[in-house]
């Protein structure tokens, strides 16, 4: 951790407007710090974004599980305690997706960027940065999984290191409209959330068709220069169907919990639809990204019953995702260990999720303003959601480190068995991991005063 020095004008460079660059921003100009924040688009796009506007969403709208004994929902119910603006305007946006946090895209990303730029401390500069701030500047990195060549080559050159990168794809999103709801059925799995899911039931010669067509899919063929190794768990579909006939039936085209309401009966397969609007006028294909290219997605996907005429509002697309080998070159601050003054977050430090990304970033914009005002930066305790993400970025064994979600398995174990006691249930095991990180977490809040001078 690096010693403290006050800097009277507090002033912040923060590279990059998604998720974590928005939510850093917003954390250290709360905290009274000047902020400028970059954000190349709409002058410069990217593969997979649209629009100029911050935190704009270029995969699924689910932030993720709302269940509070989940990993996903700790992370989200520390981050309200603490004060995010991402959970905020996710939850003020939110549509129905079961017991995820789904949210409308477009009314999320407007949000989050009148709340950035209309705030008295931050100034928004669409422009892109192709170096990072010299010596002596503090500033937070949160360009995100695609970063601008430049800035890549400017980062590389700062932490000595060469990038480690991998492919994440994106599902294909269809007009609710040309859905044949004859054929579909909603519900959620296990009932679980009510009916919020649209599901595309196969027998077992329907599943048989689509198959053989997805593995006989014409696919984008990567350049030369591109070594494609793909996060586990975003993996193309086609890429799991390579695996093996029934391997997609344990992944997104799991049929159990569900039960046709015409039939009486589970079906062979389903494909789920998720909403990506509150207005319910476009679905996303669940796990369904894809690196096919976009006529194949069109014939294949309309294989799919109850999609035989569907139109696409979006097909998928394959984008590199860049990410630091985080354990060499971070402290648990997120400080780059050979510059302290530069912070960096989101899913360049090897988190993979949205709100995954968006805590890195509200630490990286909290400690910021913290070493600004000459305080210590602040790390959450490892028994919290936030603290057990940060030991496995900094902390894992730099050979094999690779982006990961929160999950459970990240985090100390709650009690030691002792000789001749039963194994704690799982159901148990995890409220009492939740029940910990919370109070430990607001015990960190108390003694760290992360709350104290926030200003609103």
């Amino acid at each position: 951790m690096s010693t403290p020095e006050k800097n009277s004008e507090k002033k912040l460079i923060v590279i990059g407007g998604g998720l974590a660059g928005s939510e850093a921003a917003w954390q250290a100009a709360s905290r009274g710090v000047q902020v400028t924040l970059y954000e190349m688009r709409p002058v410069k796009l990217t593969p997979a974004h649209e629009t100029g506007h911050l935190a704009e969403l270029v995969c699924s709208n689910s932030l993720g599980s709302l269940n509070p004994v989940s990993a996903p929902g700790l992370l989200k119910e520390e981050m309200r305690r603490l004060g995010s603006i991402i959970i905020e305007k996710a939850e003020a946006s939110s549509v129905p997706a079961g017991g995820a946090l789904a949210v409308d895209r477009d009314q999320f990303s407007k949000a989050i960027s009148e709340a950035i730029k209309t705030h008295p401390n931050i100034t928004v500069l669409h422009e892109e940065v192709k170096e990072i701030p010299a010596e002596g500047t503090t500033a937070v990195v949160s360009s995100g999984p695609l970063t601008s060549e430049a800035l890549t080559e400017s980062i590389k050159h700062a932490a000595a290191q060469e990038h480690l990168y991998f492919y994440d794809a994106i599902s294909p999103i269809v007009e609710a409209d040309s859905i044949n709801m004859d054929v579909v059925f909603r519900a959620s799995r296990y009932g679980k959330g009510g009916d919020d899911y649209l599901n595309c039931p196969m027998d077992e010669a329907q599943y048989d068709l689509f198959y053989e067509a997805l593995m006989g899919g014409e696919r984008v063929k990567a350049k030369s220069f591109e070594k494609i190794n793909y996060f586990e768990g975003c993996l193309p579909i086609e890429v799991l169907a390579e695996r093996g006939k029934k391997t997609p039936l344990f992944g997104p085209m799991k049929p159990v919990g569900l039960v046709d309401p015409r039939t009486g009966k589970q079906p062979f397969a389903v494909v789920q639809l998720r909403a990506e609007n509150r207005y319910g006028t476009s679905y996303s294909l669940v796990g369904f990204q894809t690196k096919m290219t976009w006529p194949e997605q069109r014939r294949i996907f309309k294989l799919i019953p109850g999609l035989e005429e569907v139109s696409f509002l979006r097909l998928g697309s394959l984008h590199r995702n860049t990410f630091l080998n985080s354990p060499r070159l971070l402290s648990e601050t997120l400080q780059l260990r050979t510059r302290p003054g530069l912070f960096l977050a989101g899913q360049i430090v090897g988190v993979e999720g949205y709100v995954e990304s968006s805590a890195m970033g509200y630490l990286a914009g909290m400690n910021a303003a913290r070493l600004l005002s000459g305080e210590a930066p602040a790390v959450p305790p490892e028994t919290t959601a936030h603290g057990a993400l940060i030991q496995y970025i900094t902390k894992s064994d730099p050979s094999f480190f690779q982006p990961i979600n929160t999950n459970f398995g990240l985090f100390p174990p709650v009690e030691t068995p002792q000789k001749g006691r039963r194994k704690m249930k799982k159901a148990d095991r995890y409220q009492k991991i939740v029940d910990r990180a919370l109070d430990d977490l607001n015990l960190w809040m108390t003694q760290y005063r992360i709350l104290d001078d926030i200003s609103r």
